[in-house]
């Protein structure tokens, strides 16, 4: 396989993996022949880079931990820790769609797996930004990552039709209560 070709076919696996994080997004439904259409694909693509509705589903909530990982350390170089863990909350919140999407659409025993994978770069990233406001003084010295998981996990408990006028209060809620006074 040539260059250009293995580009090409990462290009196609980023773009079937994007479509299918933003149609869980919005509606929590994946349709895989929608998808393909949506890429530019045809069937027999998708297939080859997911041969189960299951596996794109995994590779989707893979990608949204890695992005959200990713992200920490990235606002904690442009903005105070405050700040930076407030935008990276109001990522979790596209997060928390997402995994509530996946997590409907997948078999307990797929889900309970990628949940555990996640809590790892997760809970590092948010130690980071916890970390970083401790030591400014701004962040309560008693709050750690398993407080934040605990407290956040209520996210993916959100019906649809609330989650605009509710998800960002109760992580501004959540915020408030992460700071020193």
């Amino acid at each position: 396989m040539s260059a250009a070709q293995r580009a090409d076919a990462r290009e196609n696996r980023e773009r079937i993996v994007e479509i299918a994080r933003e149609a869980i997004a919005s509606s929590g439904e994946l349709r895989l022949n929608a998808v393909a259409k949506s890429a530019g694909v045809g069937q027999g693509t998708l297939y080859r880079h997911f041969p189960t509705r299951e596996d794109l589903l995994a590779e989707v909530y893979r990608q949204e931990v890695e992005d959200l990982a990713a992200l920490a350390p990235e606002l904690l170089a442009a903005s105070e820790p405050v700040e930076a863990l407030s935008r990276w909350f109001d990522r979790i919140a596209e997060y928390a769609r997402v995994k509530r999407g996946v997590f409907a659409a997948l078999e307990t025993a797929v889900w309970k797996g990628l949940s555990e994978e996640s809590h790892g770069p997760l809970g590092d990233a948010i130690t980071l930004l916890l970390d970083a406001g401790k030591a400014e003084g701004t962040i309560r010295p008693d709050i750690d990552a398993r407080d934040l998981f605990i407290l956040s996990g209520y996210l993916t408990r959100l019906d649809e039709d609330e989650w605009d006028s509710r998800a960002r209060h109760l992580l501004d809620v959540l915020l408030q209560g992460v700071l020193s006074r």
